[in-house]
């Protein structure tokens, strides 16, 4: 009887988690496929800032005399939409010769290992950051079972080559273009959130790119509460006129598409401070309820 007893034990104990375990692989599945991405029209948000990704998973291009800047590479096959999105608006992709991420998640991060090959492009990332995308997503704060179908190649996406490690307030220069990096962990430890400016006619204004806030199911790592705490202080200190984020749903890429059709200036729907600031104050909101993604 007591040897029933700690087999049942162990059967309730191990079938919820072979349940999250499986519910956990199946997202992660679905992450490193397409993710349900579809083409979503390129549009110049404002001066040199340019959307380049998909209906949801975001991308940017930033533009220059002396080359261009991409930013965040989308999944492994959203990639040459990226590519398709910069030669519709007339660049070409062998101009890019900087790209960078804001996170090492298959759909942030899965399609740069494509855009590097095709523009021969250098890739910055912070330190944190550098071994996943070298790696093709491999992450150590990863749950086991998540981790281990990414080592035996059932999960991940193709490894970039990483040029350049960042740090915490370093500046990346292409020419004119400069794009300051605020490592905002907590999403990632090496979440990084980029501020520059773009001039439209004569001022310039504010943008920011800010990571994910919101922590994910299946990634934990001891310093994550603090490092969520310290990146909502950051980004509340940056001045931000156009803010966006890796998720275009949450910045709203698609109502503002919409409005500029109609706006007297067409940048002026992207100029939303009091979005930027209620995306952060949502994030630490579901930080105190224990929210996850």
């Amino acid at each position: 009887m007591p040897h029933f007893t700690k087999r049942y034990r162990l059967v309730v104990l191990l079938g919820p988690v072979s349940v999250l375990a499986l519910v956990l692989v199946g997202r992660w599945l679905n992450a490193t496929k397409r993710g349900g991405q579809e083409p979503a029209e390129p549009f110049r948000i404002a001066g040199n800032l340019y959307y380049v990704g998909a209906n949801d998973v975001a991308a940017f291009l930033i533009t220059g005399p002396e080359g261009h800047i991409v930013l965040d590479g989308g999944y492994p096959s959203t990639a040459p939409m990226i590519m398709a999105s910069i030669a519709k608006l007339g660049f070409n992709i062998k101009d890019v010769k900087v790209l960078l991420n804001s996170e090492p998640h298959p759909d942030h991060a899965g399609g740069l290992g494509v855009l590097q090959q095709a523009s021969g492009a250098e890739l910055w990332t912070s330190e944190a950051s550098a071994y996943s995308l070298a790696s093709g997503g491999d992450d150590p704060d990863i749950v086991l079972p998540l981790r281990a179908l990414i080592r035996i190649g059932i999960l991940g996406y193709p490894a970039a080559r990483v040029d350049h490690v960042l740090k915490d307030g370093d500046t990346i220069r292409v020419g004119p273009l400069a794009l300051t990096a605020h490592v905002t962990g907590g999403h990632t430890r090496g979440c990084t959130s980029w501020s520059f400016p773009v001039r439209d006619d004569d001022r310039v204004l504010n943008v920011v790119s800010a990571c994910d806030l919101v922590p994910l199911g299946g990634m934990r790592y001891p310093e994550q509460g603090a490092d969520l705490e310290r990146s909502f202080r950051v980004l509340r200190s940056l001045p931000a006129d156009i803010w966006v984020t890796c998720h275009a749903r949450w910045w709203g890429r698609y109502r503002k598409f919409v409005a500029r059709a109609t706006a007297k200036n067409p940048v002026e729907p992207f100029i939303d401070p009091e979005g930027y600031r209620a995306y952060i104050d949502a994030a630490e909101a579901q930080l105190r309820r224990g929210f996850v993604h």
